[in-house]
């Protein structure tokens, strides 16, 4: 099966598309007839190539974050567990 060629043109006019929808990536692709997997690789280029655009995280930042996430949460935790020791060790001893 013959690989269709695309412009560079055609690429960047559907990677902005992508970008700029509220739509899905696969959303996006179906409406132009390509690929969902060849729009992602376009789009995954460019961000690579132009930096990030709108709210899409890497995997290392999404790993990041969800490292983050969970300190936070062992945080509240044990700031619980402060609150309630501190509560304990201050009633009156009567």
């Amino acid at each position: 099966m013959k690989r269709p060629k695309y412009t560079p043109e055609f690429r960047e006019e559907a990677v902005q598309l992508a970008l700029k929808s509220s739509k899905s990536i696969s959303e996006v692709a179906r409406e132009i007839g390509v690929s969902p997997e060849t729009l992602r690789t376009w789009v995954r280029r460019y961000e690579r190539e132009h930096g990030r655009q709108g709210g899409t995280f890497s995997t290392d930042e999404r790993a990041r974050l969800k490292e983050q996430d969970r300190r936070i949460r062992e945080l509240e935790m044990e700031n619980v567990f402060l609150k309630k020791s501190a509560a304990y060790f201050a009633r009156d001893p009567r």
